[in-house]
């Protein structure tokens, strides 16, 4: 039986990828899945990530899902690979899970002339080293620098990213990048959160480097994944609706998430 799209994240940054791939694609039905009361993952083991994604995963499934889009940069370096090889074949060959690193791995070597690329990320994506990984597979040549940015997701979550107190947090990430390599000429935002902060983050970097936003990426590789493969379009209904659980207080997610969408959202608690 059809169902809908399922967007894991283990908090809210996953929204800014909804809302993108809603943008590109309005007519299918959405599920979203955001495990608040367990985020952040960022700084959690791969194991404890791993079992966390699985369990929330195998939810979204049990609701109808048969794609599973892990919106969550942590979840795609930390456990994507694992729920594909081992997972799937066992609970459901013909679901599938992607995540959002690969696709942004894809563009970045259209965009940088120096080579030079940096990535801004939780600590757990940036010790994965999976988007060196990932982009060493389409380009070889580049290089990639990572920083960590313990304090970026915090601040989102506490909705101080617009705030004066955020200024010093995301200079001293990005200086630390720039000073380590100061070639770099692309950015991405390894991190679903780290769009809100991009007036931030444009100011206290050299006008000449492009900042990699992932929301869009996702949904425009999403899309064609859809077109090259109709066996699964057909199995995702048309509604344009979208239905948003959580693991936390509803009434707190969907204060939250109307602040994320730009919009009103009702949420679900849900109990995993």
């Amino acid at each position: 039986m059809p169902g809908p799209i399922g967007v894991f994240d283990s908090g809210y940054g996953g929204l800014t990828v909804l809302r993108e791939i809603r943008s590109l694609m309005p007519g299918y039905d959405y599920l979203y899945l955001g495990d608040n009361a367990r985020a952040p993952y960022g700084s959690r083991s791969f194991e404890r990530v791993y079992e966390f994604t699985q369990q929330c995963v195998r939810q979204l499934f049990s609701m109808g899902c048969h794609l599973v889009i892990l919106a969550c940069n942590t979840a795609s370096a930390k456990a994507l690979r694992t729920i594909q090889q081992h997972d799937l074949p066992m609970l459901d060959p013909n679901r599938r899970v992607l995540g959002v690193v690969r696709p942004t791995a894809e563009c970045v070597g259209h965009l940088s002339q120096t080579a030079h690329v940096g990535i801004v990320a939780t600590q757990g994506t940036i010790r994965s080293h999976t988007y060196q990984m990932e982009i060493a597979k389409f380009w070889p040549h580049l290089q990639v620098t990572g920083e960590a940015c313990p304090m970026w997701v915090p601040l989102v979550e506490n909705h101080e990213h617009l705030s004066p107190g955020a200024d010093y947090f995301v200079r001293l990430y990005l200086d630390n990048l720039m000073r380590r390599d100061p070639l770099i000429d692309t950015l991405i935002l390894g991190c679903t959160h780290y769009p809100l902060l991009l007036p931030k983050i444009r100011q206290y970097l050299p006008a000449s480097v492009k900042v990699l936003a992932q929301g869009g990426y996702v949904a425009r590789s999403l899309s064609d994944y859809l077109r090259r493969h109709p066996e699964m379009e057909c199995r995702i209904t048309r509604g344009g609706t979208a239905r948003f659980l959580t693991t936390e207080q509803s009434e707190v997610f969907s204060h939250n998430a109307s602040l994320f969408l730009g919009h009103a959202v009702q949420a679900e608690h849900i109990t995993l």
